[in-house]
Order: C-alpha cells, then sequence, then structure tokens
C-alpha cells in the first residue's frame, strides 16, 4: 500500500522487524473498527491528528493494512497506561522518526499482528444458507456468531465477516458429510479449550526459555524489545508446525488402530437386536493387508465373509436332498 509503505520508508530501522514476511491483510473502515475496538468516529478522528496514517486510496473506496490495526491498538495501549493523546502522538512521531521506541513499539506490533497468512472474508446470509443445505436456521447462525466463526458487520443484517473461511469450509464439508451442526459446533468448543491450553504451554515455554532473558527488566531497552521482536517473527510459525506434525502423527496412529479395531471385528451377519462380532487374528489381518493392501482389506473380508455364508448354505441345501 502506498501510504503504509511510505509509513515503512519513514523509519528504515523498524521495517526489519515489522512482519513484512507475511501478507498484509486489507479492510474497510467499518471492518477496522470492528478489529480494533475503536469506533469509525475515532478512527477518522486519529486521522485528521495525525496519530494513524491515511489510508490507501482505491477510486472511491479507502483501504486500510495491519500497520493501521497495529497503530490502533499501540493508541489503545498507551491510552491505558495513562497517556494523553497529545503526548501518544509525539512517542509515535519519534518512533516513526527513528529517535527510539522502535523496538518496544515494534514488539507490540510482532505480537499484535496476524499469526496466520489466511485473510478475512464476507459472505451474504443468502450465501450462508446455500451452504448449509439451503434452510436458514437462525440458532445455527447466532451459535456461529458467539463461537467467532462469524461477525456481524454493522449496519448489514444480511452480511457476515469470516474471519476464518477455512474454518467455515471445514464445517460446510462435516455438515454435507452428515454431521448435524450442533455437534458441529459442540466440537468446535472441545477443540477450542484444547488447543488454547497448546497456545498457552507454547507462550510459557518460549517465555521461559527465550524471551526472559529480553523481557526480565521492565521497560525492556529498546534493543532488548527489538531483538525480542525479530525472535517473534522467527517463532511466529514454529507453533502451527509443531501441532500440524504432532497431529499427522498421531491421526496416522489412531486410524490405524482405529482401522484395525474394525478389521478384527467383522460383520458376519445382522441381527434385529445389533451385530454379531467374530474376531479375526492378528495374523490375518496382516496376511490380507499383504493380498489385497490395507484401504481395500475391509471390502476383502467384507466378501470373503459373504462368500463363505453362501457357500455354507449351498451345502446345507445339498445335504437337505433324498
Amino acid at each position: 500500500m502506498g501510504s503504509v509503505e511510505g509509513e515503512q520508508s519513514a523509519a528504515g530501522h523498524r521495517s526489519e522487524h515489522q512482519s513484512s514476511e507475511y501478507r498484509s491483510s486489507e479492510y474497510r473502515i467499518e471492518d477496522l473498527a470492528h478489529r480494533s475496538g475503536a469506533t469509525v468516529r475515532t478512527i477518522r478522528a486519529y486521522q485528521d491528528r495525525g496519530l494513524l496514517p491515511r489510508p490507501e486510496r482505491r477510486g472511491r473506496a479507502n483501504v486500510y493494512g495491519d500497520t493501521h490495526l497495529a497503530r490502533l491498538r499501540q493508541i489503545a495501549d498507551l491510552l491505558d497506561r495513562g497517556y494523553t493523546l497529545a503526548s501518544i502522538k509525539e512517542l509515535l512521531e519519534a518512533w516513526d522518526a527513528g529517535r527510539g521506541l522502535g523496538g518496544v513499539l515494534g514488539l507490540v506490533a510482532e505480537v499484535d499482528g496476524p499469526w496466520t497468512d489466511e485473510e478475512a472474508d464476507r459472505i451474504s446470509r443468502a450465501e450462508l444458507d446455500a451452504r448449509f443445505g439451503g434452510h436458514p436456521n437462525d440458532a445455527a447462525v447466532k451459535e456461529a456468531i458467539d463461537l467467532g466463526v462469524l461477525e456481524r458487520v454493522a449496519g448489514r443484517d444480511d452480511e457476515f465477516l469470516v474471519p476464518s473461511p477455512q474454518e467455515l469450509a471445514v464445517a460446510v464439508e462435516l455438515y454435507a458429510a452428515g454431521v448435524p451442526l450442533s455437534a458441529i459446533a459442540a466440537h468446535l468448543r472441545e477443540l477450542r479449550g484444547q488447543v488454547e491450553h497448546i497456545a498457552s504451554r507454547f507462550l510459557e515455554f518460549t517465555t521461559e526459555h527465550v524471551f526472559a532473558r529480553y523481557l526480565g527488566h521492565s521497560p525492556p531497552t529498546d534493543a532488548d524489545a527489538a531483538e525480542a521482536a525479530v525472535l517473534v517473527r522467527r517463532l511466529r510459525p514454529l507453533a502451527q508446525q509443531t501441532v500440524d506434525a504432532e497431529l499427522a502423527r498421531a491421526m496416522r496412529t489412531f486410524a490405524t488402530r482405529h482401522l484395525q479395531q474394525h478389521l478384527g471385528a467383522t460383520t458376519l451377519a445382522p441381527e434385529p437386536s445389533g451385530e454379531v462380532l467374530v474376531p479375526l487374528p492378528a495374523r490375518t489381518i496382516q496376511a490380507v493387508h499383504q493380498l489385497v493392501g490395507q484401504e481395500n482389506a475391509p471390502a476383502f473380508i467384507a466378501a470373503a465373509a459373504e462368500r463363505e455364508v453362501q457357500s455354507r448354505t449351498l451345502d446345507a441345501l445339498a445335504s437337505e436332498r433324498p
């Protein structure tokens, strides 16, 4: 963006500590207000007072970026600390001019920056209903909003912000596979609690072993904060990479066990009260895997069982002949 690039060039040393490696998001002023917690009127007032860079002009639209969002959060943090708008302006001007605060505020910008390359999207109510069977479900929409899967757009009752299109796409696929919306929401709540625990532990781990030496004194020096900001950018993807690798390992392990449990108890004949299960020896399962492959084993065992039943039925009929 033009205005954002102008700000970064005005603080050359700070650009090294900004998250230039990830793709910048773009926001309308209403979205920026929603993300930052500031009102549209406040954002415009900050622009008029020089606290916030002007947005990029594209035709008749104003476009804001992650730098604007980080700056709004910095202003809010400084206000909470008791600074006046006049003193905040001086601090931010000093930062932009490279006269200090670059490390501290750069660290804040890195921590507040996006932790994913995924970009938010918008979806209309009609499109949302169409993705979930074409039947409006106000209760499900409300639950999705409560979970943060959807966010309301100010002044638009028929449109929603989707912070994670990928998460919504997963819900669509699960629903298409026959999973009820209530079960999807319950699963997400359970999963979120577990993932938040993982995130908390990762932060505690990195704080203890990496950042303690930089943040052990308050406030940290500009140089220490700047170095910590670089480390945040380097360590940012590690949590997700670790979870991805461990999830793949766990899925591989448990999926194999799950399959073996089903192969080890093959259904031979259904009964009105349930199924009759006959365990298969592990050596038999291994032999079937070698013969037809693991993915074809269930169908092979089912066909073999059916063939045996038919053979015995024919033998029984033959033995009844006079």
